[in-house]
């Protein structure tokens, strides 16, 4: 597979007019757009005209090279050769700087923080998609930094410290990085027509006259992107925000599988041609490998993937006066062990996560 290499850049920031728009797309960026990458894996290994989207996929989506030191790499946990459960690390990045490369954040620090990261296990039957959320101000020992908000990785050191962050965090190997450009969801959005949703409290987006009735809605572009970034019409404000943003991907998912899709090649080229130029891998990740677990994952029904967000334990505030999340370090453990003997499944029958 012959993918573009990636060039080392740094995110420049936005000028001062920009500044505040800029703050306010970050916060979208949570467990809705990372998800996009792995659907489009799936979605590369189904249908009859898979290897026509391979080639397009391959000549228009992104790699990266974490370049990890010798030191760093032997620092990362160590998975049984036997072990044949995956694990992603999910990225949502929104660009600082619009002329800036669209994966300058791959490799280096950056001038911004990520909002958006998830940890994706699949287990090595290939019954199930977990998809945990990071908390972003989850306060957590970042390698050769201290503590520090999980977002701050990215800042810091890009996605090879960020991904030293997560596995250190779980005492569990990550299998491949997967990176999706803010943009590429609206794009996605737009491609399937609108996504249907059932909405259960209506509210008009802050500062816009976007407004979304109770029951059954389509959403697409813009509209959609404020439905999920939506916190302050709520009382409950993030964790409404978070089940919205989970009821959508279930919904993104399920039309992007679904038989009227798959079936579909004009749909199908349409959506890959958009939304893989805003996709990045590891270098890792090769075409064999994402056809091979498209193909594997097809039994795994969208809408009842199994979604939670890591515990957290309670909120405080450094002495700097920053609002942080305590990280639950009792429920990481047994999460990094379920992730080690590949029992998620156990793990979320003896701990369901809570309904928000």
């Amino acid at each position: 597979m012959r993918l573009k290499d990636i060039e080392d850049a740094t995110f420049a920031s936005r000028s001062a007019r920009y500044g505040a728009e800029r703050k306010k797309k970050r916060r979208v960026r949570t467990i809705l757009t990372s998800i996009v990458a792995v659907v489009l894996v799936a979605t590369l290994g189904a249908g009859y005209y898979v290897f026509d989207l391979q080639r397009q996929f391959k000549e228009k989506s992104n790699t990266l090279s974490l370049n990890l030191t010798t030191e760093q790499q032997e620092a990362r946990p160590v998975k049984d050769p036997d072990d044949g459960s995956m694990n992603f690390l999910l990225i949502g990045v929104d660009h600082a700087d619009e002329d800036a490369p669209s994966n300058s954040a791959l490799q280096g620090a950056v001038s911004q923080r990520s909002d958006s990261m998830m940890l994706v296990h699949i287990p090595e039957d290939r019954s199930q998609i977990y998809v945990m959320s990071l908390v972003r101000d989850m306060y957590v020992d970042i390698p050769g930094y201290g503590k520090n908000k999980l977002n701050a990785a990215v800042s810091l050191g890009g996605v090879p410290l960020l991904l030293q962050t997560v596995e250190g965090m779980f005492d569990t190997k990550v299998d491949h990085i997967a990176m999706i450009d803010f943009d590429g969801f609206k794009e996605l959005s737009t491609a399937l027509g609108g996504v249907k949703v059932k909405n259960d409290i209506p509210f008009t987006a802050h500062d816009t006259d976007y407004f979304y009735p109770a029951g059954d809605i389509t959403l697409e572009g813009d509209r959609a992107l404020r439905f999920v970034r939506e916190r302050k019409s709520f009382t409950n404000g993030d964790y409404q925000r978070v089940a919205n943003q989970r009821k959508f991907i279930a919904a993104a998912a399920g039309q992007l599988l679904s038989k009227d899709t798959l079936s579909n090649p004009v749909k199908l080229y349409d959506i890959v041609d958009k939304v893989s130029p805003y996709l990045t891998f590891d270098d890792g990740l090769d075409a064999a490998t994402m056809v091979g677990l498209g193909k594997q994952l097809s039994n795994v029904d969208p809408e009842n993937m199994a979604m939670l967000t890591v515990p957290t334990a309670g909120t405080s505030t450094t002495a700097d006066g920053q609002s942080i999340e305590l990280a639950d370090e009792a429920a990481i453990s047994k999460i990094g062990k379920a992730l080690q003997t590949d029992s998620m499944s156990e793990y979320l029958k003896e701990n369901p996560p809570e309904e928000n």
